[in-house]
């Protein structure tokens, strides 16, 4: 009996987000009231179940999927800028496409 392709990418992304948990835990971890070993031993138990959770999602969506929330969940790329598709115009070329209306502009006065 197999899980249905919904279901399926459903809990793969669910997989995907909730690896942020043991991700934020890495940073929770060392203000606990724990020995040094036991907190480095915490902080890399969370680390790796982060990056197996994360990855058993990935496999669960798909390729394409999961190639598209990744790039979402790169911190890097959360403040750059989209790049425009279209061109934008040049002042001279923008007073080409104007009608001519008679009348001096300002620019060319």
């Amino acid at each position: 009996m197999g899980i249905s392709q919904n279901k399926r990418i459903k809990l793969g992304i669910f997989l995907m987000v909730f690896s942020g948990v043991f991700f934020a835990a890495t940073f929770v971890i060392p203000f606990l009231e724990f020995s040094a070993k036991t907190k480095v031993i915490a902080t890399t138990t969370s680390l790796i179940l982060m990056e197996i959770v994360f990855w058993l999602g990935g496999l669960l969506v798909g390729k394409e999927l999961f190639s598209k929330y990744r790039k979402q969940l790169d911190p890097r790329t959360w403040f750059q800028r989209k790049q425009k598709t279209d061109k934008t115009l040049l002042p001279a070329e923008e007073q080409q496409k104007r009608p001519h209306t008679g009348e001096a502009s300002s620019e060319e006065l």
